[in-house]
């Protein structure tokens, strides 16, 4: 019955907003939903899913993912060609393309501002730079001569301009040469990074290099109107170089006709209208009355949208509503504070704690077994995961009880209430807290929930103020190095390693594994450094996300993917 009415709610919804959505059509705009507020749109500080979301159609980078291929390949985007790779794999040379136009912006002076390999050069430095405090500086730190002691010596911003780096040069505008200090395989794709986004001098001297609401980059959109708290509207830049639509693709594109656009040029839409809704629900009624053109399917609606067969309702298949059920390179784990007194101080403790709380129930509850249940530290898709890997951990309330005993906490007498902060304050991660708190009080330990902003979130993460939460990842790139450097003592803050985690044996295998290409030495390493992080359990694993994604019929060409983060370009918006 709750089925039917959800359905016959649905309808009604479906029957009375066509207007609103032949009018985004003739408008050729398309509307996105964000899940938070936005945290920044600084390419050198904004590290979450939320603000890559506007990033990466603003800003272009070196390279780039392609659309179609799979596995993933990179090609060039304002590079002219893939990098020449010089002495011992130490020098990377890079042909920068003529007459790429920036978007428009006061401190040009009303001049056309075009690329210059200089460009490149202070987003680099900016990372480096202490004060911005770059989630991005973990890419470089080490890796290239020079950038360390630039980082020491640069205290003003006009440092980025007048004190060099050594292995950071332009000897004309359209070269670019990077000297490293060891050879870094992965240094390939820290350029397809929104890091890497190249910055005029004369935009960071405007705005005395404070960018975390400004972006003006080279990218097919430019930004209208901006609001971290409401979102962001972006129009067409009608002075986009050439960008053309794939002409080749995996099988899975060929086969479901998504090339036929192939040789013409983007991007296709006229703008993108960003607009934040913290609550599924809001989102999926904002679907259903055509005000946004695509989702992740909520679990509350899962089963009236998704057949048994796992495919699409046949009532919304009748309302021209498509799915598409995308694997990612996302995970998630419950993560400690290692230098809280408490949980980082006692092992005993974490394992109690890891072996409460019922992943399978978890992963059934907040995402209707779409998730995969994690078995690695390491995704799948990533060259060296193994299928066949297990945790030291399981759900087993006799066993965390026995843990509590031993880590002095018999049926968690004496312990303190333990903080859990909260990723957000929608209605699900408020559930899924709930769920932590209660699997843990079944042993005795008493939970305080936390709630924050998403922004509010990621500065205590940061400042390393969380003391026991709900992490994740979305890879940057297909390699291990990509995941382990969130557990590597130089990735503390302002780097992405939150749980303040340090053990000289794994930075040691970390540098040692950093330098070499995937094969049995590599993943040998990488096995090593599992054994020992599953030892001194700073995560407690939980599950790899996989996502059914609706959108709407008149959407051509989405193809959603993990590391395609600036997929926005392709997208065509087409009338019945």
């Amino acid at each position: 019955m709750i089925k039917i009415f959800i359905l016959a709610i649905s309808l009604l919804l479906f029957s009375n907003c066509r207007k609103a959505s032949d009018n985004d059509l003739e408008k050729n705009i398309l509307q996105v939903a964000l899940k938070s507020e936005i945290d920044s749109i600084d390419p050198a500080r904004s590290y979450d899913t939320v603000s890559a979301t506007i990033v990466y159609q603003i800003h272009e980078q070196l390279y780039q993912y392609h659309y179609f291929k799979r596995p993933y390949s990179l090609e060039p985007l304002l590079a002219t060609a893939m990098p020449k790779i010089d002495n011992n794999g130490t020098r990377y040379t890079i042909k920068i393309k003529k007459n790429i136009r920036y978007h428009d912006h006061p401190a040009f002076k009303g001049q056309p501002r075009y690329l210059k390999s200089e460009d490149f050069i202070n987003e680099i430095k900016r990372l480096a730079f202490t004060s911005l405090g770059s989630n991005g500086w973990w890419l470089f730190d080490g890796k290239i001569k020079g950038l360390n002691d630039f980082r020491l010596k640069a205290k003003k911003t006009e440092d980025i301009k007048n004190i060099a780096v050594s292995g950071l040069q332009a000897p004309d505008d359209q070269t670019l040469i990077i000297d490293l200090t060891a050879p870094y395989p992965q240094m390939i794709y820290a350029l397809a990074m929104s890091f890497v986004s190249p910055v005029p001098w004369e935009l960071i001297e405007y705005t005395n290099n404070m960018l975390n609401d400004v972006a003006i980059g080279t990218g097919p959109f430019y930004i209208k109107e901006y609001s971290p708290l409401s979102g962001a509207k972006t129009k067409k830049f009608p002075f986009y170089h050439d960008d053309f639509f794939p002409s080749e693709g995996d099988r899975q594109a060929i086969e479901e006709n998504l090339l036929t656009d192939a040789g013409k040029k983007l991007p296709f839409l006229d703008g993108v209208h960003f607009s934040i809704m913290k609550e599924s629900q809001t989102r999926w009624l904002s679907f259903l009355k055509k005000k946004i053109d695509y989702m992740i399917v909520p679990k509350d609606n899962y089963s009236s949208i998704v057949s048994t067969d796992g495919g699409l309702s046949a009532e919304f298949k009748a309302q021209n509503i498509q799915l598409t059920i995308s694997p990612t390179l996302v995970y998630w784990w419950l993560s400690f504070n290692m230098k809280d007194p408490l949980l980082g101080k006692n092992k005993l403790l974490r394992e109690a704690i890891a072996n409460a709380v019922d992943v399978e129930r978890y992963i059934q509850t907040f995402t209707n077994n779409v998730g995969l249940k994690a078995n690695s530290i390491y995704p799948p898709g990533i060259p060296g995961y193994n299928p066949t890997a297990t945790l030291p951990y399981k759900y087993d309330s006799n066993i965390a009880k026995a843990l509590l005993v031993k880590a002095g906490y018999p049926e968690g007498k004496g312990l303190p209430a333990i903080n859990y902060d909260v990723r957000g304050s929608n209605t699900t991660d408020r559930q899924q807290a709930e769920f932590v708190k209660g699997e843990l009080e079944k042993i005795g330990i008493k939970v305080n929930i936390v709630l924050n902003t998403f922004p509010g979130f990621l500065e205590k993460s940061r400042q390393g103020k969380l003391q026991f939460w709900q992490d994740g990842w979305a890879m940057d790139y297909p390699d291990a190095e990509n995941s382990l450097q969130l557990l590597i003592t130089k990735s503390h803050s302002p780097g992405p390693n939150s749980t303040y985690y340090s053990n000289p044996k794994v930075d040691q295998l970390f540098n040692s594994l950093a330098k070499l290409n995937d094969g049995n030495e590599k993943f040998k390493i990488m096995n090593e450094i599992e054994k020992i992080v599953h030892n001194d359990l700073p995560w407690v694993m939980q599950y790899y996300e996989r996502n059914y994604i609706v959108y709407h019929g008149h959407l051509k060409n989405y193809r959603p993917a993990t590391l395609v983060n600036n997929y926005i370009k392709y997208i065509k918006l087409q009338k019945p």
